[in-house]
């Protein structure tokens, strides 16, 4: 296991080196990556989400597919369709792009709910269900989506069933003026991505998500895990709080974080920082605290506060 833990920090350092002054946000990435979520890169244009999704699927030999979601995109044209063939004298299920290990949905809130809807199946069973017949998507399976939080003509607003089955939502940002200028230097002669090659493979990814899964949770740390959830469902600001997926998938990041910590425990204070990048974006204020300008984050970062950590 130490072996392919190191293969995996290669593949941060390299992803480091791809996107420059963000190493929180890919650790987060990979945390995720390990432990089967899928993320929502909730961004502006140009900041590197798409060159993330693809370097990410490239150092772990990864199939890579993009689907670039626009209104008229239809549910068959992601998870695939009947299509008559008059050789055979039947109909054959030909695949969409979802049949794939790592998808990248590109600005998925510009489809319709109807075709946002497709993805539900893919995200939480990681299958795809037409025509009566179930078909198991290739492991490991991650959908990586993006969208732009500043245009809102056009769009679909994602609804709360779907936003629940992101494990994180993170957000790139802007990089420091340092950073730009590593970047700028970087690509004076080309992409450096394009020259990205495999560290790690499938079969080591699931590897790893095996040992995450025998990774312990101390009763205490898994009380105080617990303790963040129910908070969420009594704060009266919060007219929706999180739900059992969010404990499950939770404790799924905080077994992650500890793998790539290369610990067999889980600690309270990686429980503490991945519940503002799990979270927040499950729960929904009530109409007086958006109208004050007061965030889920903020109230989550507030409660947080509020229980005592176990030591």
């Amino acid at each position: 296991m130490s072996d392919t833990i190191e293969k995996l920090n290669r593949v941060e350092n390299e992803l480091n080196r791809i996107i420059r002054g963000k190493p929180e946000v890919i650790r987060h990435l990979l945390t995720a990556f390990v432990a089967g979520g899928n993320v929502l890169l909730d961004d502006v244009p140009g900041v590197g989400k798409t060159t993330l999704a693809k370097a990410l699927a490239r150092l772990v030999d990864a199939d890579f597919r993009r689907v670039q979601f626009t209104p008229d995109l239809l549910p068959a044209d992601i998870i695939g369709t009947n299509i008559y063939s008059p050789k055979e004298g039947s109909f054959q299920f030909r695949p969409g792009p979802v049949f794939t290990n790592i998808l990248l949905a590109d600005e998925i809130n510009r489809a319709s709910p109807r075709t946002q809807s497709a993805l539900l199946e893919c995200m939480c069973e990681h299958q795809v269900s037409s025509d009566g017949k179930s078909r198991p998507l290739e492991a490991p399976f991650m959908v990586i989506a993006t969208q732009n939080p500043i245009e809102f003509q056009g769009t679909y607003p994602l609804p709360e069933a779907q936003l629940d089955r992101f494990a994180m939502r993170l957000s790139l940002g802007y990089p420091e003026p340092e950073a730009e200028a590593e970047m700028l230097a970087d690509r004076r002669s080309g992409d450096p991505a394009a020259t990205l090659t495999p560290i790690l493979n499938c079969s080591e990814i699931l590897e790893l998500n095996r040992q995450m899964t025998r990774i312990g949770i101390e009763e205490s740390v898994s009380a105080y895990l617990l303790e963040i959830i129910h908070a969420t469902r009594r704060d009266p600001r919060l007219t929706l709080g999180a739900s059992p997926r969010a404990a499950l998938l939770l404790a799924d990041a905080a077994r992650a974080a500890a793998l790539l910590a290369g610990r067999d425990y889980v600690l309270p204070d990686e429980v503490r920082s991945l519940a503002m990048v799990v979270l927040p974006h499950r729960l929904v204020t009530d109409a007086k605290s958006r109208y004050s300008g007061v965030t889920s984050a903020q109230i989550l970062q507030e409660i947080i506060q509020t229980i005592k950590i176990p030591r």
